[in-house]
């Protein structure tokens, strides 16, 4: 089994990595020393970082999973850096401290690989720094940078590194890999496929939670119940109350673990108070993790606008007389009711209030008003009509 097995429909891309970790240390042209790997959310940038990072490090390019490709592939290789952020941006101390790390002798392996899994949100600044060690990095060092599309990197950075382009997986192949990898019986592993809109992440998360399909099923309710402007706003205020509830919950044992380790790193005592000394570290770790949290909170509310927008796109290929491509089978009944209540210029409107809607969550507007607002246009899309 190869390190290449869940980059399920990239056979283009896996073929140009693989060829490159074959011919490493071969001085090839097929490989060289940065590389840019993009795609849209849900195509695998990450796993396919991982798994070039893993068939460099192991003594057989990926073909198999040796101990040592079983190591880069979660990350935890002796002569690997994997850089992933929930935060906006990354900082320029970060990306030096990389550069710091870039300069080490590989251990283990011949080649040390430095992963930015989120290189898009690096400002120009920031992205000067890296530019040198691109430009001339050392002889055993390679790095693997990750966004959405070339263009969301700076030029002089993207011109330096060879680009692989991903695509999204067909339904079909994430299925497949569903069934195949997690056991899951094949009506539910298309089902999880299509309702993810094709990311694997979160296909196996719907198809192997019962959680996560029962808030889904939740949030196709919602149209249903936005009935008048007092149920809309009580409505609205409740959705951002639950997304930021579970934002707390998945980033509190986290922020928990960070505070500990950076006292122990400082050498406070557990139970101690915190000396004057540091206390300006930990107040820089308390304003990251409230970055990261306000992060993790637009990102439950953006998955459930996500969820609505995948609704009104399937009413309104209903009303354009198209049966094929809906993202939500099962729901054919729901989507065929609501697209007799209304007509195809207010889907289009609705969909252009969703996508309102996520395009402020990158502003300072409160959550709760973000939501509220998006609702009661989806209640009426012409209220609010310009």
């Amino acid at each position: 089994m190869s390190v290449w097995r869940e980059l399920v429909g990239q056979d283009r891309a896996v073929e140009q990595l693989r060829n490159a970790a074959r011919a490493a240390g071969t001085g090839a042209a097929a490989m060289t020393h940065a590389w840019l790997i993009t795609g849209p959310p849900g195509s695998g940038r990450s796993n396919a970082a991982r798994a070039f990072a893993a068939a460099l490090l192991s003594g057989d390019a990926g073909e198999t999973t040796s101990p040592a490709a079983v190591r880069a592939l979660a990350g935890t290789h002796e002569s690997m850096t994997v850089m992933s952020t929930q935060k906006s941006l990354i900082s320029i101390d970060e990306v030096r401290d990389l550069v710091s790390r870039a300069q080490s002798a590989p251990v283990n392996a011949e080649w040390r690989v430095v992963i930015i899994e989120d290189a898009d949100r690096m400002a120009e600044r920031t992205s000067n720094v890296l530019l040198k060690a691109i430009e001339e990095p050392p002889p055993a060092t390679v790095w693997i940078l990750c966004a959405p599309s070339p263009q969301d990197v700076l030029t002089t950075i993207r011109s330096r590194c060879r680009n692989v382009n991903l695509r999204i997986p067909p339904t079909e192949a994430i299925a497949e890999l569903l069934h195949v990898r997690d056991g899951v019986d094949r009506d539910t592993a298309i089902w999880a496929a299509a309702a993810a809109q094709n990311h694997i992440g979160r296909a196996k998360y719907l198809a192997t939670s019962g959680t996560a399909r029962a808030e889904r099923a939740r949030v196709l309710d919602i149209p249903e119940k936005l009935t008048s402007l007092g149920a809309t706003v009580r409505l609205a205020g409740r959705i951002a109350d639950e997304a930021a509830e579970r934002a707390k919950t998945r980033t509190e044992e986290r922020n928990a673990r960070e505070r500990e380790h950076l006292l122990e790193t400082l050498g406070v005592e557990p139970g101690r108070s915190v000396p004057p000394a540091v206390r300006a570290q930990v107040r820089r770790l308390e304003e990251e993790q409230k970055r990261k949290s306000v992060r993790a909170r637009n990102d439950e509310i953006d998955a459930i606008l996500l969820e609505l927008l995948s609704l009104y796109r399937d009413v309104l290929l209903c009303q354009l007389g198209l049966s094929d491509g809906w993202i939500n089978r099962g729901e054919e009944e729901r989507i065929r009711a609501q697209a007799s209540a209304s007509d195809a210029a207010s889907t289009l409107r609705r969909i252009d209030l969703i996508g309102q809607a996520r395009d402020r969550l990158a502003t300072n507007m409160t959550p709760q008003l973000i939501v509220e607002a998006a609702f009661i246009g989806l209640s009426n899309p012409w209220l609010t009509a310009d």
